[in-house]
């Protein structure tokens, strides 16, 4: 697929593919429509208008730039390919010259290329197999030095023949994929200041999952500077999702407590089991269906199956790890690609980072942890921390947050 945009041509159309949607059956019309939603909204200060076919959308540029359009559908799930377009009329001569023009256009000037065709329209006089004969023949009498390649072009013309115009295309732009976000439900995540979780909160996404972040902030232990670097992880990840909800829940007496009560070696497996209690109050209070964590199997000692079994004790809400089986290279990646690698490397430091132990436990047992947990007013201490939970709204492109802790 085409990594750079062809910047000669003025186009008036985006064709928008969907891949996976199309395998959904009676529930189509749903995600299609989800989709058309979040298109919509990641465009609505542009002036375009989209239009739905059978198995396509349809964007009209209607002036705007293909370039500021490019931008945003690329981070768009659900979108699995897109083609800026020239849209013409059905008459023959007007999609050979487009196709002419289309081609002519690339620099540098491609030396093979190929004609495919799509006929939706089955009214229209000529076949898929004749356009390509029709379409290439002008294209090769009207230029040098050029040769058909069916196997390797090196431009592929893409010819749509739609009901009331054909639409010609020369590249094509790989998608996010996925899912439209919203389609799967909402979920809590756990969202720390490290790579991992940031991650996971895009993988989330990619399912179709929405989510509303849950931060631990614990002053004056964490500084302020901590607490902005989890905002900033918000508006970088509302790129993805649209205006995110972020949770930020008072940690610190509850961490205290734990120091004061809990031995060393058990510190953090009390704390991530009451984050897990923590985090289950706000999904059942901003009607969420589970929690997302950045988890990895074996990253760090509280990640070992024994941990993960000992800490989802306390909760009967799912569990979702999108990382469990990645390594960190692969977490890097990913955090580098979206965006959220620079900003999670900051050196402002978390609780759990904060508070970490020397010789945590890394088979704990649930019952040992269960006993511990009766020297704290785990009830109580949960109640106070999701009463005094400040609750922001964060988006992309204001970069600004918005609290909106009266709303609930």
């Amino acid at each position: 697929m085409s990594q750079e945009l062809n910047h000669e041509l003025n186009y008036d159309h985006v064709l928008i593919r969907y891949g996976e949607l199309a395998l959904k059956g009676k529930n189509r019309k749903l995600f299609e429509n989800q989709l058309q939603e979040n298109i919509r909204s990641q465009l609505k200060d542009l002036n375009v208008k989209l239009k739905k076919t059978h198995g396509r959308l349809y964007l009209d540029l209607q002036g705007e730039s293909f370039e500021t359009v490019h931008e945003r559908l690329k981070h768009i799930f659900g979108i699995s390919s897109y083609s800026p377009a020239l849209k013409t009329s059905l008459e023959l001569k007007a999609i050979q010259e487009t196709a002419l023009k289309a081609i002519r256009s690339h620099s540098p000037f491609p030396k093979t290329f190929k004609v495919s065709t799509k006929r939706a329209n089955k009214h229209f006089p000529h076949t898929s197999q004749e356009m390509n004969h029709k379409v290439g023949a002008h294209v090769l009498i009207h230029t040098d030095n050029l040769k058909v390649d069916v196997h390797k072009p090196e431009v592929e013309l893409m010819v749509e023949i739609r009901e009331d115009a054909a639409y010609i295309m020369s590249q094509k732009f790989k998608g996010a994929g996925g899912l439209p976000v919203g389609t799967s439900g909402k979920v809590m995540l756990m969202l720390s200041g490290g790579i991992d979780s940031p991650v996971a909160g895009y993988l989330c996404l990619k399912r179709g999952l929405r989510f509303e972040g849950v931060h631990f902030h614990s002053f004056p232990f964490t500084s302020e500077r901590a607490k902005q670097k989890v905002i900033d992880l918000s508006k970088q990840l509302s790129r993805y999702a649209g205006p995110v909800t972020l949770h930020i829940v008072p940690f610190t007496e509850i961490q205290t407590e734990i120091k004061k009560h809990v031995p060393d070696e058990y510190s953090i497996t009390i704390m991530r089991r009451m984050m897990m209690r923590i985090t289950e109050a706000l999904a059942k209070k901003h009607k969420a269906l589970g929690i997302a964590t950045g988890e990895s199997v074996g990253q760090v000692a509280s990640q070992t199956l024994e941990s993960m079994h000992t800490i989802n004790e306390v909760t009967n809400y799912p569990v979702l790890r999108p990382l469990v089986t990645m390594d960190k290279v692969e977490i890097i990646d990913i955090a580098q690609r979206i965006g959220t690698y620079d900003i999670s490397i900051l050196p402002y430091e978390d609780c759990c980072t904060v508070f970490q132990p020397k010789n945590p436990k890394t088979k704990p047992d649930r019952l040992a942890a269960s006993r511990l947990e009766e020297r704290l007013d785990v009830e109580e201490l949960v109640k106070q921390a999701v009463e005094n939970t400040e609750t922001l709204r964060v988006t992309y492109e204001e970069q600004e947050k918005e609290t909106i802790d009266h709303l609930f």
